[in-house]
């Protein structure tokens, strides 16, 4: 048999809820309001670099169509 134990019923609830307020406050406290997320496109090494254009599909078709056949020409027939 089990026991069903809803959320409301546990002992702990309060020291919980005290828990967690402590945690956010000190989360608020360790990030101040001026620290901005440091994108990877801010970044010095990226900042002069072109976005994929429209047609590089074409390109891994013509790469996935070379080895296909380079596959097809090393691979020696079956002679029977």
């Amino acid at each position: 048999m089990g026991i069903i134990v809803n959320k409301e019923d546990n002992k702990n609830n309060d020291l919980e809820r005290r828990i967690t307020a402590d945690l956010r406050a000190k989360a608020v406290e360790a990030a101040p309001d001026s620290e901005v997320t440091d994108f990877v496109g801010d970044a010095d090494y990226v900042r002069d670099t072109k976005r994929t254009g429209r047609f590089a599909w074409v390109w891994i078709v013509l790469v996935v169509l070379a080895i296909i056949s380079l596959v097809v020409i090393l691979t020696p027939a079956s002679r029977g």
